[in-house]
């Protein structure tokens, strides 16, 4: 099994977002056998609450509906993750520190800016926090979030030998 961990700050907004376009699209491949996600935050602000409300409406209106419960990223999803996917550069480094303390459980070579994977060309590397914003803000994370999730998966079906029931990057 294929286990990736998506990470932004409260989990709250952007990594749910990211868990649930990315559980969507694997089980849309027919991998949902092979490949598991969740998500997480680097902090405990919101640790048991759903999704923001705005978060959650915009995502039901792309026919996503949002259940996770936030949660802290704690070390031991770094021995239970092959992959583990950051929102930001803030986060990326709480995860480079993290598993620093917890040396030998995943490879610096797995973790990720989701931004990576984005094939809009960007000198941005994170998923803007749309928290303090209005709706369109949440709009845009939806659209970064999908596109880069459609090519995070093409990397995890190509390094893994897994047959694509149709090119992700273009549908």
């Amino acid at each position: 099994m294929i286990n990736v961990l998506f990470v932004c700050l409260g989990n709250i907004c952007r990594s749910p977002v990211a868990e649930g376009v990315f559980r969507q699209l694997v089980a849309e491949q027919g991998l949902a056998g092979q490949i598991q996600c969740d998500s997480a935050g680097t902090a405990a602000y919101h640790v048991g609450e759903l999704p923001d409300r705005r978060t959650r409406e915009n995502a039901l209106g792309h026919g996503l509906k949002l259940t996770h419960r936030a949660r802290r990223m704690i070390g031991e999803d770094l021995a239970n993750f092959q992959y583990v996917v950051a929102m930001d550069e803030a986060n990326f480094d709480a995860i480079l520190k993290l598993s620093h303390r917890s040396v030998g459980l995943i490879s610096e070579d797995n973790i990720f800016l989701l931004r990576e994977f984005d094939p809009v060309v960007s000198d941005e590397a994170s998923v803007p926090d749309p928290y303090y914003e209005g709706p369109e803000a949440f709009e845009q994370v939806y659209q970064i979030v999908l596109r880069c999730c459609r090519q995070l998966l093409a990397y995890l079906a190509h390094h893994h030998n897994l047959t694509l029931l149709n090119d992700s990057r273009t549908t």
